[in-house]
């Protein structure tokens, strides 16, 4: 329960920016209980009026006709349900708002703390199970936000407001009343350490789900190529399934919680009806008073049924709370430097010196690595499947940092720049190309809205993607669909390559940017990387060694060990790796 007490305390801190708010939600939510609890007094008033007549209560401020008498309570009773339909109004509106402008500022936190994580923490989640925390968890704290604390608001006012009426009239029957309260307030106590276990159940079930689907979908054409259908129905099912009997488990506990309550409030409830009965018998409680005490016993006992529904919401929301608290307490891996790095000083120039690296759980990939690249030098890194080929890239960019030694740029170690300066000094075009879901003009400006037309046209060309992009049905305004898939893999390609030329970096890192294209695409491609790469630092990682042959300078990796390192002229004639390779390819041996 501390635990859950914790996440509140931090969910709360989320209102202060927004405290007179919140006070002015908080008084009209107690005005609209008042005004709530007033009609069962003016029940008794009436009842009062009816038996007394001139010697009724409103008698003593001069109404003594029981006509005007009646035609003013009548206006009371307008005047008090018509006071509490607006503030219940107001009360809507200001918690609502209120849920919903918490849910965005966590939701922005959640997302923008997640962003600067290292690849690591990604590699190690699945996208339903994130998207889950960020959709589901977040919207569930609405009903906390949104009738939550209202309700527990009108608890307490309401609570208070009949107290104060019952031991003005009848302390005695008020003292026996309320003798039910300490037993409900333990049972609602179980019935929490019950249920905040299984919520957490649920939360982690259906983020599960959420995974399940999520991937089922991003991977619908390999499911249908494979005709595995039926056999991702029966995982679905299975994942399902969980999330049902999680769910389920839960039920039990939440049907049985108003039932026990309710018994509970039964006493109060004949405590009143019996002792202030025999009240009005002896003479010391009148008849229109005991009406008010009836009434006003299920007004103070009866919302404590509410307390259920109250547990239940927060049960659920403090659930989802801690799922989301736990990215935000995800400490960032990779800490930006303080040093400025301005684009239009970079040189480019790379040197890794003595760099050790392994994935985490994972087997060593560099030992005591070290080369240097040249400024606006254009090199290429070769080699076998597994060889360390685009680790090497996400070190340059900081995904990862080295476990030992130091990478430099500009012979200033990385880790002193600033990650955002040091990240945008590069463009990356990779062989995993991601399209956002829009127009081929809005994903080559992707981060630069207000790019010029002519501007975006100039990238496409240099990038050989004009003329295929004046193809499409609607040239540059053409829907790509989503995660591009509306276009070829060569085509997605040369935009990714289109969006980094627009970028215009001082450094440019091509991963695999020929793997998946044909020969054509392939031609296109490496004329793009030849007018790119002028006057810039260019890495090329490469399969296709027709891609690299005239690269200043090309180093063969394997498993980690840079075993080769020349020109394709020179590598071809030492009849090493690169020269078997090189065989490989042309046909020359198989």
């Amino acid at each position: 329960m501390s635990s859950s007490f914790s996440i509140f305390f931090r969910l709360m801190r989320y209102t202060r920016p927004h405290r007179m708010h919140m006070i002015l939600a908080i008084i009209c939510s107690s005005i609209t209980k008042i005004f709530d609890i007033l009609p069962e007094a003016l029940i008794g008033v009436a009842i009062d009026v009816v038996v007394n007549k001139q010697e009724s209560f409103i008698a003593r401020f001069g109404f003594s006709d029981l006509s005007t008498q009646l035609y003013l309570l009548g206006g009371l009773t307008f005047f008090v349900w018509s006071m509490e339909s607006l503030f219940e109004y107001f009360s809507d509106v200001l918690w609502r708002n209120l849920a919903q402008t918490i849910q965005h500022e966590l939701r922005l936190d959640t997302y923008g703390h997640m962003q600067n994580l290292d690849m690591n923490y990604f590699e190690n989640k699945t996208t339903g199970n994130l998207l889950a925390m960020l959709n589901d968890d977040i919207n569930q704290l609405d009903q906390f936000f949104d009738t939550g604390l209202a309700d527990l608001i009108y608890l307490v006012v309401g609570t208070f407001g009949v107290a104060v009426i019952f031991f003005s009239l009848a302390p005695r029957v008020a003292v026996f009343s309320l003798l039910p309260v300490p037993a409900i307030l333990l049972i609602t106590g179980w019935f929490y350490k019950k249920l905040g276990p299984l919520y957490i159940d649920v939360r982690n079930k259906a983020g599960r789900l959420a995974a399940r689907i999520t991937n089922n979908i991003m991977g619908m054409v390999t499911i249908k190529s494979y005709t595995t259908e039926e056999f991702e129905l029966e995982r679905l099912a299975k994942e399902s399934n969980a999330y049902r009997h999680a769910y389920k488990n839960t039920i039990p506990v939440r049907s049985a919680f108003i039932p026990v309550v309710r018994m509970a409030i039964v006493f109060g409830f004949i405590v009143a009806i019996i002792l202030g009965g025999w009240q009005v018998a002896q003479g010391q409680l009148a008849v229109g008073s005991y009406s008010v005490l009836v009434f006003m016993t299920q007004r103070l006992l009866w919302p404590f049924t509410e307390l259920a529904k109250m547990t239940d919401r927060f049960t659920r929301s403090m659930a989802s709370g801690k799922r989301v608290f736990t990215i935000l307490d995800t400490q960032i891996g990779i800490v930006s430097g303080k040093q400025p790095l301005p684009r239009d000083r970079v040189k480019g120039e790379i040197q890794f010196n003595d760099v050790s690296f392994m994935y985490s759980g994972g087997m060593e990939v560099f030992d005591r690595l070290s080369f240097s690249i040249k400024a606006s030098q254009t090199v290429a890194f070769v080699g076998p499947t597994g060889g360390g080929k685009s680790t090497l890239i996400k070190l340059i960019l900081r995904f990862y940092d080295a476990t030992k030694g130091v990478i430099f740029l500009d012979g200033v170690d990385i880790k002193d720049f600033r990650l955002k300066d040091l990240r945008r000094a590069i463009g990356l075009v990779s062989q995993d190309v991601f399209l956002f879901h829009g127009s081929v003009r809005e994903n080559i400006a992707y981060g630069r809205p207000d790019v010029s037309m002519e501007d975006i046209r100039r990238a496409a060309e240099i990038a050989e993607s004009h003329d295929f992009i004046m193809n499409l049905p609607n040239g540059y305004d053409t829907q790509v669909g989503e995660r591009g898939q509306k276009l070829s893999g060569g085509q997605k390609q040369r935009i990714s390559i289109a969006r980094a030329v627009l970028d215009n970096p001082p450094i440019f890192i091509f991963d695999e940017a020929t793997s998946a294209v044909d020969n054509e695409t392939e031609v296109a491609i490496q004329h793009s990387l030849e007018k790119m790469s002028e006057d810039r630092t260019t890495i090329i990682i490469a399969h296709r060694l027709s891609t690299v042959r005239n690269a200043d300078n090309i180093f063969v990796l394997d498993h980690g060990v840079i075993v080769e390192s020349g020109t394709h002229e020179e590598l071809v004639t030492k009849e090493g790796v690169y020269t078997d390779l090189w065989r490989v390819q042309t046909g020359e041996h198989v």
